[in-house]
């Protein structure tokens, strides 16, 4: 009901009505022009039809009175109605979307993990409220109120107050070109923003003070003065909703465009895994040491952190290359089974194109991502520090680590070398410390499941004892473990010189800290930094030659799974067999003390961990707030 009926009072505009099929046909066949219909109000307290004019009621859809259904003010469903934009753009959201979710006045990153209702209809009525349900990432986590369930039902599953379940207007796609997902109020003069806008942007604008939506088709300079061309909501459209004579859904005249869908399949959740993935002939398969591309071809399977490759504008050349990755090897790959053939095709692609002479034998992992993710796809470095793929980890010939974590060697590493990040990546690639397939440096190597870069970032940091803004580095203080095992040793000037009036510190000499001016104008107030952590998502292993995965899948300790290409060396029609299996006994020795993992034998291990532990190549690590944009 779009305004508010003369009769009955109590029904006012905003509310959901519904008559059933039988019923309209039968006033229609009474009066070929009835003036009115006696409709149902949903959440109304009789069950008592009522006569309303048709003039102040619209057609809704199923689906689109379910969106509304979902929440409880017959004004708010009225306003987003009317709004339009938002009730269509949830329509088109699916599960696996990166959403930002509104939620007690912030602003929180989470990925669609359930659409659907709470509660089951009330008797006569037929439907009842969609709501999202939403896993919360990165820094937001831990700031929801459920674990995917509502009133003692499992909708999806997450860690303890890290779902949220919110209606479609709290609820909104991720902007990939913008780090901030907010939108500044507008003045009554607004100035020309297009600094941050490209191409494909959703964007809202003000016309006379009327707000109004639509999409970025081009960026324009003109005698010194920029103008946005805006794709709007005005009839430019082809269609009212009707395709090849068949009417798909309804809207006025010239207000409806149909464009191809982007055939995409998210990636697999944790609660799909065991369903799809686990067993013989699943994942890839291997054929002709495929192991190092297949190895790194699975990592796709239940991150999107590189799906940003899939959809790169790419030169004419190389598109068939990225439709092969897309789909021949990704979309079927998170169905379960990639077949051998396709791994062939996309080598005989890459060696028709000239950027491999074999890409049989010889290459590793990071090559085959590197040639796919520079020269075919041009993609921007993952790491700015050396505007690289990947980072290679060397220590100096002084290093004291014997059973080290990835945590400790990547900040040695960049202790050793003076480097520094530019930004927090949204992929970080590690290279461990070995010379070629066969000398490693160290027997075992321990998983950091959580990688803390905020040290390693050209950023203003915190004090490693008081917590105040600091301001010196000491690199002799890096390796006296009496601060703690990892990080860098920086102090505010007040710490360090309590630090280095002990004796044995006497002779160290600090660094100053190139720190902003205005941070040392208010240091004392920021005691509360946030840190900027990865997560562990894949290790590439490699052992005799060959290169397998391990799959960080979960929040959970076991949530691991193992994939050998070539798990069975028998071959069907020239082909191996593939194997994925879980692996929850990595969880187990991740668990333990460092004295107690420097005692395990490899070779008396439980399950594939010695793999993990002893044959690591490369480690993978996610910003899950960060991909969100990449």
């Amino acid at each position: 009901i779009i305004e508010t009926p003369k009769y009955p009072g109590h029904i006012k505009a905003g509310r959901i009505c519904y008559i059933s099929e039988y019923k309209y046909r039968s006033e229609l066949q009474r009066c070929d022009s009835p003036t009115k219909l006696p409709v149902y109000p949903f959440n109304s307290h009789t069950s008592l039809n009522y006569e309303i004019d048709l003039n102040i009621m619209t057609a809704l859809s199923a689906e689109e009175a379910e969106l509304l259904l979902a929440l409880p003010e017959d004004a708010e469903r009225l306003k987003w109605f009317r709004e339009g934009a938002a009730l269509q753009t949830a329509r088109g959201l699916t599960k696996g979307t990166p959403v930002i979710v509104q939620d007690g006045g912030q602003d929180l990153r989470g990925i669609i993990r359930y659409i659907g209702r709470l509660t089951k209809p009330k008797y006569p009525y037929s439907l009842s409220g969609t709501f999202f349900g939403i896993e919360l990432q990165g820094a937001d986590k831990g700031k929801g109120n459920t674990n995917g369930s509502f009133q003692h039902e499992t909708f999806f599953s997450c860690s303890k107050d890290c779902g949220i379940f919110a209606p479609f207007s709290r609820v909104r796609p991720v902007v990939p070109s913008s780090l901030s997902p907010s939108v500044p109020e507008p003045s009554h003069h607004p100035q020309p923003q297009t600094e941050e806008l490209n191409v494909g942007d959703r964007v809202t604008y003000f016309i006379s003070n009327t707000c109004r939506h639509g999409m970025v088709l081009g960026l324009e300079e003109e005698d010194g003065k920029h103008f946005v061309r805006i794709s709007t909501e005005e009839e430019r459209g082809v269609s009212d909703g009707t395709f090849k004579d068949k009417r798909i859904f309804t809207c006025p005249s010239k207000r409806a465009l149909f464009v191809k869908k982007l055939e995409t399949v998210p990636p697999i959740t944790t609660e799909q895994v065991n369903q799809i993935l686990i067993g013989r002939m699943k994942g890839i398969q291997g054929h002709c040491n495929s192991c190092y591309m297949d190895a790194a071809l699975f990592l796709f399977s239940c991150s999107s952190v590189l799906d940003s490759m899939l959809f790169k504008s790419t030169a004419p050349r190389d598109t068939p290359i990225q439709n092969t990755l897309l789909h021949d090897i990704v979309n079927p790959l998170r169905k379960g089974f990639v077949e051998g053939r396709h791994i062939m095709k996309l080598r005989q692609q890459l060696q028709k194109h000239g950027y491999s002479h074999s890409f049989t034998t010889d290459e590793k992992p990071e090559e085959f991502l590197i040639v796919i993710m520079h020269h075919i796809l041009a993609l921007d470095p993952l790491l700015k520090v050396q505007d690289s793929y990947c980072y290679q980890i060397f220590l100096d010939q002084n290093h004291s680590l014997v059973l080290p974590t990835v945590q400790q060697l990547l900040e040695h590493s960049f202790h050793s070398s003076g480097l520094k990040l530019a930004e927090v990546p949204s992929c970080l690639i590690l290279q461990m410390p070995r010379f070629g397939k066969k000398f490693k440096m160290f027997e075992k190597i321990v998983p950091s499941l959580e990688l803390d870069v905020t040290d390693l970032l050209s950023e203003p940091q915190q004090c490693v004892l008081c917590g105040h803004l600091a301001e010196e580095q000491c690199a002799d203080c890096f390796k006296d473990p009496l601060f703690s095992q990892t990080g860098f040793k920086v102090f505010c000037k007040e710490c360090s010189f309590k630090v280095h009036s002990h004796p044995q510190r006497r002779s160290h000499q600090p660094d100053a800290l190139d720190v902003p001016k205005g941070y040392l104008d208010h240091g004392k107030s920021h005691t509360q930094m946030t840190r900027d952590k990865l997560e562990l998502f894949a290790v590439l292993c490699i052992e005799t030659s060959h290169y397998v995965s391990f799959i960080k899948y979960g929040p959970n300790s076991e949530d691991w799974i193992f994939f050998d290409s070539m798990a069975d060396r028998q071959e069907i029609d020239g082909f191996n067999i593939p194997e994925v299996q879980n692996c929850p006994e990595v969880g187990m020795y991740l668990e333990m003390s460092p004295a107690e993992l420097a005692n395990q034998v490899p070779r008396d291990m439980k399950g594939v961990a010695k793999r993990l532990f002893c044959d690591a190549y490369m480690y993978l690590y996610q910003s899950t707030s960060m991909c969100l944009y990449r």
